[in-house]
C-alpha cells in the first residue's frame, strides 16, 4: 500500500523510523543509478562513524549493594537504644552513554582514477541538531564545499536547524540542495512542504557527461511500499515531531478521506 501523503510522510520522521528510512533511501539512490553510470562512474556506499553521548540514553540497572551490619552482643546491662537517622530517597536519573553513530552516504567516483565526483547525502537527526553529529558533518561538508566535488544534500526532516547557506529567505519544510563544484558558491536549492510532492533533481557529474535526474519520489513510494511502512505507522497517533497547526488540520483531513482515522 502507497503513503497516503503526496511527498514525504511525517510520521516516518519518528524517531523510531527515520533511522531505517534513511538507510533503505540511500540504498534506493545507488540501486537507481548504478546502471546508468556504468562503465564510467562506479557508485560507492560510504559509512560515517563517531562516537557521542545522547540524553535518551538511560542506565537500566543498578548493580547490588552488599550491606553489612555490625554484630553486637546481648547485654542486659546495655540500655542505649540506637535511633536510625532517616536516609534520603534516591532521585532517578540518567547518566550520558557513550554511542557509535553510523551514517550512511554515497559517493559517485570515476572508475579507474577513483576521483571523487559528487558525494550524495541524506541529513539525519544528529546532523540538525547541536552536538558531535552536527560538528562532524559540517567539517565533512566544508571538505567538500572547499573542493570542485558536487554535493547533494538531502533534507527530510522538519524538526532542527538546517545547515548553512546565503540568500535563503525561503522557510520550507524540506530542501534537496545540488551544489556543483565549477558554480560555487551558487547551488540549486529545492524547497517544498507537507503538501507537495518530492521534486527531481539532476546528479551532477562532469560538465560533458549526461546526467540522470533523480525521481526522489519513486524511490521513496518504492520504500514505503516494498518495506510495508503501512503495516508499522499507526494513522491514529499524532505525527512525532508535531506539525504545526495549520498542517495538522490538513494531514487530519486527508488521514479521514483515506479512512485511516
Amino acid at each position: 500500500m502507497p503513503s497516503v501523503f503526496p511527498g514525504m510522510n511525517p510520521y516516518l520522521e519518528h524517531p523510531d523510523l527515520f533511522p531505517g528510512l534513511h538507510h533503505l533511501l540511500i540504498t534506493e539512490i545507488a540501486r537507481f543509478l548504478s546502471p546508468q553510470l556504468r562503465p564510467k562512474y562506479r557508485v560507492a556506499v560510504e559509512v560515517r562513524m563517531y562516537e557521542t553521548t545522547d540524553d535518551s540514553s538511560v542506565i537500566v540497572g543498578v548493580p547490588d549493594v552488599m550491606v553489612k551490619t555490625r554484630q553486637h552482643t546481648n547485654d542486659p546491662n546495655n540500655i542505649n537504644v540506637a535511633v536510625a537517622t532517616p536516609t534520603p530517597k534516591p532521585i532517578k536519573v540518567r547518566v550520558p552513554i557513550p554511542l557509535t553513530i553510523k551514517e550512511g552516504y554515497l559517493q559517485v567516483k570515476e572508475v579507474g582514477t577513483e576521483e571523487l565526483i559528487t558525494t550524495i547525502e541524506i541529513l539525519s537527526p544528529t546532523n540538525k541538531r547541536p552536538g558531535k553529529g552536527r560538528k562532524v558533518y559540517q567539517r565533512k561538508r566544508e571538505q567538500v564545499l572547499g573542493s570542485h566535488t558536487n554535493l547533494i544534500e538531502i533534507d527530510l526532516l522538519r524538526k532542527g536547524k538546517p545547515m548553512l547557506m546565503f540568500g535563503d529567505d525561503i522557510e520550507s519544510d524540506y530542501r534537496i540542495l545540488v551544489c556543483r563544484g565549477n558554480r560555487r558558491p551558487l547551488a540549486d536549492l529545492y524547497a517544498f512542504n507537507l503538501q507537495d510532492t518530492i521534486p527531481a533533481f539532476p546528479l551532477p557529474l562532469r560538465s560533458d557527461d549526461n546526467e540522470p535526474v533523480i525521481d526522489l519520489q519513486a524511490l521513496f513510494t518504492q520504500v514505503y511500499d516494498i518495506y510495508d511502512y503501512d503495516l508499522i505507522v499507526d494513522y491514529t497517533q499524532e505525527v512525532v515531531p508535531p506539525l504545526s497547526e495549520k498542517d495538522a488540520i490538513w494531514a487530519d483531513e486527508l488521514l479521514r478521506e483515506q479512512g485511516l482515522r
